[in-house]
């Protein structure tokens, strides 16, 4: 039943698609970067995708009346201004495959049902699929065969009644569109209701490109995350030498940052037809800055695409929004990349956005907070986040002033007070709330910090020469503290030594660096270990790749020791 449900809606909702496939719009962009760069990022985005399924077992049963009202729609006209020509242009001993390939028209195509040719449900799927190409392109038009008996046999096939109005006629005219417009999501979602079954992911290759985006995109709008189907989309989409345009690498790439679903393959293939249709594209900024986001979001760092991207938004300023060109800023920040050219993102970019840009006080904290890590953030914008009436403003928005926002705050003003040169505005005050911020690693770096916590005590003499998770009140958690002397002898944490060394230790897991083809740490954990430094600690970095809670006790004492050694000469 589930394998049928497939089929039928699948079918339905590709043939509307290319019917409909012109009143697409374009996507809007997020100005925010990263998931833990920016709070609420996925919030800001918008994208064309219809949201919302409706429940399963209703919502199918309306969906199945739908698409055969559409369907049938579709037939109305071709008896009458359709005529029946060859049924098939291929040779009466080919297979069915074959003759389905080759057919070049309507009636070539629809013939292939007739005579008593054995169809099964792929075939059908296949028909209707080249059916919604034809349409697409403006090669055929949906009046030519919507009445077609031939036409109304593969819906059967795959499921479709055909329902009548409210006096026993068959729906049409402007009720017929609604039907048509209205099914379009509903549809597609009951097919998504059992996109998790490995036969919906064998069913992929045998659908076009454009129809492939369709699905991922609907995907991303579900919130469904079918590893199996996205895997099958992922790796047809990769094969296909057709080239996508812009928008639809938006898409893709939003479906891949909605859903969390990374695949360097994948992000490679849309990295590289960015390339191609970059240069054509001279008057829309809003798939750019989607585009952005989105790379922000899923941390995939290509230096080439950050570039071009980078230069195209330079030429085009004039016509980029200020989210699209935060949304630079905050990607360029998260990915920690910054341009070949960045005096004149300064200069063309960097100065043209200013706080009344932006609606929320929590977007300006973002932009801010992604230009100091940038280090192009000036002195006024410092001062302008991290006064005391700033505070308050955010405090009275809907989000309020939450632990991310705390956080960014933290990280300004200790960078205000160490790095930026000649700051003389407001700091956060010792006694502010600000500082009253829930920090917790995730799971996964908690069993990191764990191991390195069981390897640093059997290498240091006693607990109280080593202390673990320590609020830095900048921003972030030191993973693990100690002090040294001179000559590498540690020294207990309960007493002030002159001349001591403090060292960090700062666990860097899978989330805290960049992937892609160009890895490096991400910008937030850069600003960390430079914070750090400037604070008076030396700085141990723990990679998960090179320390592994797997290993033996004594290999980590081991890598902890010689790490020790390279830092304390």
């Amino acid at each position: 039943m589930m394998g049928l449900r497939f089929y039928t809606t699948t079918a339905s909702h590709l043939f509307r698609r290319a019917a409909f496939g012109n009143a697409s719009v374009m996507r809007s962009s997020s100005n925010v970067a990263a998931v833990e760069a920016a709070s609420g990022a996925t919030k800001q985005m918008t994208t064309t995708s219809a949201a919302g399924a409706g429940k399963e077992s209703g919502e199918t049963t309306k969906a199945t009346d739908d698409v055969a009202a559409a369907f049938e729609n579709l037939q109305k006209d071709e008896s009458q201004s359709s005529p029946k020509t060859s049924t098939s242009t291929s040779p009466k001993g080919a297979s069915v495959d074959e003759r389905i390939t080759n057919a070049k028209t309507i009636n070539g195509l629809l013939g292939i049902t007739e005579g008593g040719t054995v169809l099964t449900r792929k075939h059908a799927l296949r028909i209707v699929s080249i059916l919604s190409e034809w349409s697409s392109i403006n090669r055929v038009k949906l009046n030519e065969f919507e009445n077609d008996p031939r036409f109304l046999k593969v819906c059967r096939m795959l499921g479709r009644t055909v329902p009548k109005n409210g006096n026993g006629d068959k729906a049409s005219g402007d009720n017929a569109q609604k039907r048509i417009s209205g099914f379009r999501t509903d549809d597609l979602n009951t097919v998504l209701g059992v996109a998790g079954d490995d036969e919906a992911a064998k069913l992929i290759a045998s659908i076009s490109l454009p129809q492939m985006v369709k699905v991922m995109s609907t995907l991303a709008a579900r919130k469904r995350r079918s590893t199996p189907l996205l895997r099958s989309l992922a790796f047809n989409i990769s094969s296909s030498t057709e080239h996508l345009d812009l928008k639809q690498c938006g898409d893709v790439f939003y479906a891949m940052a909605t859903l969390n679903f990374q695949d360097s393959v994948l992000a490679a293939k849309l990295c590289a037809d960015i390339q191609v249709a970059l240069p054509k594209n001279t008057d829309k900024s809003a798939v750019i800055g989607s585009i952005l986001t989105s790379l922000g979001i899923l941390k995939y760092r290509d230096l080439d695409i950050l570039e071009s991207l980078t230069q195209w938004t330079i030429k085009h300023s004039d016509i980029c929004r200020p989210q699209d060109l935060s949304a630079l800023f905050l990607t360029s920040a998260m990915l920690n990349f910054k341009s070949t050219n960045l005096e004149e993102v300064q200069q063309k970019l960097a100065k043209t956005i200013v706080q009344q840009d932006f609606s929320k006080s929590s977007d300006w904290l973002n932009h801010v907070w992604a230009m100091t890590i940038l280090g192009l953030s000036t002195n006024q914008q410092l001062e302008s986040v991290l006064s005391k009436s700033f505070a308050e403003k955010i405090q009275s928005e809907k989000t309020g002033l939450n632990a991310t926002s705390k956080m960014k705050l933290l990280n300004l003003n200790s960078y205000a007070q160490m790095m930026a040169t000649d700051y003389k505005g407001e700091l956060i005050p010792a006694d502010s709330v600000i500082y009253n911020v829930p920090m917790a690693h995730a799971k996964g770096k908690q069993v990191l910090v764990n191991g390195l916590l069981d390897a640093l005590k059997s290498l240091l003499p006693s607990q109280n020469h080593v202390s673990s998770l320590v609020d830095s009140k900048m921003g972030f958690l030191i993973d693990a503290m100690c002090v040294f002397d001179n000559k590498r002898n540690p020294l207990p944490l309960d007493k002030t030594h002159k001349d001591a060394i403090k060292v960090a230790l700062m666990v860097v897991d899978y989330h805290d660096i960049c992937h892609g083809t160009h890895k490096s740490a991400t910008g937030i954990t850069t600003l960390s270990f430079d914070l750090l430094e400037k604070s008076g600690y030396k700085v141990i970095p723990i990679p998960y790749n090179e320390f592994n809670t797997s290993d033996k006790l004594l290999k980590r004492v081991q890598y902890l020791e010689s790490k020790f050694k390279a830092l304390i000469k």
